[in-house]
């Protein structure tokens, strides 16, 4: 599992035991005394969790959580709160926070929800990434290309393929030939799976 954890919190103690405790685990940390250095760091390619407190100096958590929001930054947070600020954590999860963790918390709880933090990054990356594939190759295809392989998904056969674009049954075959290629796909099924994906 690659990425860093990137541990924001204004109490050095706290700092150092989430540091220490992750490694202990074998994953990377690194950390940030406040929200305006992690901020200011920023983008981080090898960002893929976020440790945040919410209580700290001039910027809280929630405020630091809004910044990376509004920079279209989309990495699982997990803030640490005390017992009076659950309300407001609770308040991030319905804007899109990944959970919190109250204060004590317990040290294989936090290693197990950033674990998941992870895992949910990575696997949502993947999908991202194999959505940008798919998008490049179809701006591969010709507008005629697009017409078959429309019609090849909507399960029309290569005849009613031909009669529809009014072309030759033997050009249809061509079409279908170089849009597998083109997309990567072994046959239809495979294509309309991998449309599906897509959301089309």
């Amino acid at each position: 599992m690659g990425g860093m954890i990137h541990i924001v919190d204004d109490e050095e103690p706290i700092r150092d035991a989430l540091s220490f405790l992750f490694a202990s685990r074998g994953l990377a940390a690194r950390c940030w005394p406040s929200g305006e250095a992690f901020l200011a760091a920023l983008p981080l390619e090898d960002c893929s969790c976020i440790i945040l407190d919410v209580r700290m100096g001039d910027l809280n958590g929630p405020e630091v959580y809004e910044r990376l929001r509004a920079q279209g930054i989309q990495v699982p947070v997990i803030f640490l709160t005390g017992h009076a600020d659950v309300p407001v954590a609770v308040q991030t999860l319905k804007a899109g926070a990944f959970d919190f963790l109250e204060k004590p918390f317990n040290d294989n709880q936090i290693v197990d929800l950033a674990l998941r933090a992870i895992e949910s990054f990575e696997a949502s990356e993947a999908e991202e990434a194999a959505r940008r594939d798919i998008a490049a190759r179809l701006a591969t295809l010709s507008p005629r290309e697009e017409e078959v392989m429309r019609l090849m998904l909507s399960g029309a056969l290569n005849k009613q393929i031909a009669d529809t674009l009014d072309i030759a049954m033997r050009t249809v075959e061509v079409h279908r030939g170089r849009i597998l290629s083109k997309m990567g796909a072994r046959n239809g099924i495979e294509l309309a799976m991998m449309m599906g994906t897509d959301g089309k």
